[in-house]
């Protein structure tokens, strides 16, 4: 998980007095805007339910005097290394409040009142499962009563998630990001510019949990339907005899044989990102990038127009950073960043023995592609401990203190991530940004090792 805190802005509350909220994005997306105090609430909250053992870095201490623009940028630098701390735990208890917290920081951030609606769930042929529920409801939920509504077995239902996907101009998929359980799907779907729809795929690399899968009649369905999808797309390549073949299972309703064919394709079970810049194997080189199967597949256009197929296993490489190239643009009232910064996925990578190599992608969606990776080794490590995938009964039950902007606070189940009552920002007044220059970094990475 990417976390990060780029920025600050310029608040007022209700009173009239001034404060500064931290904006916390996490994947490259902006969620939430806290306060200090709520970070330090979370904070006194982690250690009461750890005590001594929490070990995270330092929390920034309070100051009871304005601080300067410096003091402001430190505090900014020592709240994101903390959150990505708090966010890399492996405590389930750390993770469950930290999580919820988040979720009710979405809630507050965006104002959005806590209502019955209804969230429509799209299967990738289209089909829509309609949800009944709060607007406030955590991913996890929505995908729990989309996945009983079509029928599919509890322990099958963690091997699916649900992804924020857009329709571009062209008619082309592009997928956004995986929802998670710090979100509320309903608030981030309508907080994202754009034709998005939220979809229902399978969440796992290795297609050896196909076989598993396709013993049931609904699990199969979605597998199918996803990998007729994909091959449509383009996303998984197939000559024309192939082709024609598939067409004619598919004609005659011969789901597991279609299956049994698509499963020896190439870039089955991939996720395909938008054409890329990367500087291998020469600078600027055009890259069709996918991740699949334990690597970071590079598709690269050579001249004459040829297509060469690049293959980088996870377990070669060393580590990875996402790097955010932050454009400062100077006016005569403030200083801000450009609207859209260049983000790179830079990994270093054993090409041979004793040669290690630095290869950077930029791209858009760079930190989709870091997230990726991340998921593909967590797969591997849960395969080599023998672990198994999360049950709709593993969320805990228990309860809270968050406290909002205006300093009241109120009680959240884990369970739900939120109250009944309404959180909204327009109590505490309205926010504005201010000069971005101490609170931004031209140049911010983080390192994740494999």
């Amino acid at each position: 998980m990417h976390f990060s805190i780029p920025d600050t802005q310029e608040c007022t509350d209700h009173n009239g007095s001034n404060y500064t909220g931290f904006n916390i994005h996490i994947n490259g997306e902006y969620h939430c805007t806290v306060r200090y105090k709520q970070l330090f609430n979370l904070h006194e909250q982690l250690k009461k339910f750890n005590g001594n053992e929490l070990n995270f870095p330092p929390f920034p201490p309070k100051k009871y005097l304005p601080l300067t623009p410096n003091q402001l940028e430190d505090r900014r630098s020592l709240l994101e290394k903390y959150i990505q701390a708090v966010g890399q735990s492996t405590s389930l208890i750390n993770i469950d409040l930290f999580y919820a917290f988040l979720l009710t920081a979405q809630q507050e951030s965006t104002g959005e009142r806590v209502r019955d609606v209804t969230i429509d769930v799209f299967l990738m042929n289209g089909y829509k499962i309609p949800i009944s529920a709060s607007s406030n409801e955590r991913s996890y939920s929505i995908l729990e009563k989309a996945c009983s509504q079509i029928n599919l077995p509890n322990p099958y239902v963690y091997y699916f998630s649900l992804f924020l996907i857009m329709r571009e101009e062209n008619g082309d998929l592009t997928i956004i990001r995986k929802l998670q359980d710090f979100e509320s799907p309903y608030i981030s779907q309508k907080n994202i510019p754009g034709n998005l729809k939220i979809m229902l795929r399978k969440s796992y690399w290795d297609p050896e949990y196909d076989l598993e899968l396709m013993h049931d009649r609904v699990a199969l369905n979605l597998l199918y339907v996803q990998t007729v999808s994909d091959i449509e797309k383009r996303w998984i390549l197939c000559g024309k005899n192939i082709r024609e073949q598939l067409a004619i299972l598919q004609a005659r309703g011969a789901k597991k044989e279609y299956l049994d064919v698509a499963r020896n394709l190439r870039y089955y079970g991939y996720v395909q990102f938008k054409e890329c810049i990367c500087d291998f194997p020469t600078p600027d080189s055009k890259v069709l990038v996918s991740a699949g199967e334990r690597e970071l597949n590079l598709r690269i256009e050579v001249p004459g127009g040829e297509i060469k197929d690049r293959s980088f296993k996870v377990t070669r490489m060393r580590c990875w950073r996402i790097t955010t190239h932050n454009d400062i643009i100077e006016t005569d009232i403030q200083t801000v960043l450009q609207k859209d910064p260049q983000l790179d996925l830079s990994f270093e990578y054993l090409i041979s023995k004793d040669n290690l190599q630095w290869i950077t992608i930029t791209s858009e969606q760079a930190i989709l592609m870091a997230v990726c990776l991340q998921s593909i080794v967590d797969e591997l490590l849960l395969k080599k401990t023998g672990a198994k995938f999360k049950q709709p009964s593993d969320f805990r039950n228990g309860s809270f203190s968050y406290m909002k902007r205006d300093g009241s606070s109120q009680v959240i189940n884990l369970s739900q991530s939120s109250s009944e009552d309404t959180i909204s920002s327009s109590p505490n007044g309205t926010m504005r940004l201010g000069r971005n220059e101490p609170t931004m970094s031209m140049n911010k990475k983080h390192t994740h090792k494999f």
